[in-house]
C-alpha cells in the first residue's frame, strides 16, 4: 500500500480474539539488557502484538518451540490460559528492545506470574528445548 511517498509494510496480521466489551489497549517499550533471562514465566489477560525494534529476543511460548526474534521482526501471543516462559535478550553484549501493543480488561492484571506448582504441573505443555552448548 503507498500513498505519496509513504510505503506501508504489514509485519503481522491475526485474526483478533473475542474481547470484554471494556477492552483496554496499552502500548509499551520493553528494553531488556544483555544476557537477561526477562521476565520470569507469565500470562497475559489479553492478547499480545510486538515489534523487536533492536537486538535479538529469545521467544517461547506454551506449545512451542523456543525461537529468537530478531530486530524487524514481529510476534504476538494470545494471551489468556497460555504461559509465555521467556522473553529474554539473545544477546551477551547488547540491549535487545521491543514494543508491545497489550490488550486486557482493566478488571483483570496485565500480567500475571505463574508458580512452580503450576509450572510442574503443566510442564507435558511445553515444547522440547534445544540443548545449549
Amino acid at each position: 500500500m503507498q500513498s505519496s511517498n509513504s510505503i506501508f509494510t504489514s509485519l503481522a496480521h491475526q485474526p483478533l480474539p473475542a474481547l470484554p466489551d471494556d477492552a483496554q489497549v496499552m502500548t509499551a517499550t520493553v528494553e531488556v539488557p544483555p544476557g537477561d533471562p526477562g521476565t520470569p514465566p507469565h500470562r497475559h489477560s489479553g492478547p499480545v502484538y510486538g515489534y523487536v525494534t533492536e537486538g535479538a529476543i529469545v521467544w517461547e511460548l506454551e506449545g512451542e518451540p523456543e525461537r529468537v526474534i530478531r530486530a524487524g521482526e514481529a510476534f504476538w501471543e494470545p494471551g489468556g490460559d497460555v504461559i509465555h516462559y521467556q522473553a529474554g535478550n539473545a544477546l551477551p553484549d547488547a540491549w535487545s528492545r521491543f514494543v508491545v501493543v497489550m490488550v486486557h480488561a482493566p478488571s483483570a492484571p496485565m500480567l500475571t506470574l505463574v508458580d512452580e506448582a503450576e509450572l510442574a504441573e503443566r510442564r507435558h505443555l511445553r515444547a522440547p528445548r534445544a540443548v545449549r552448548a
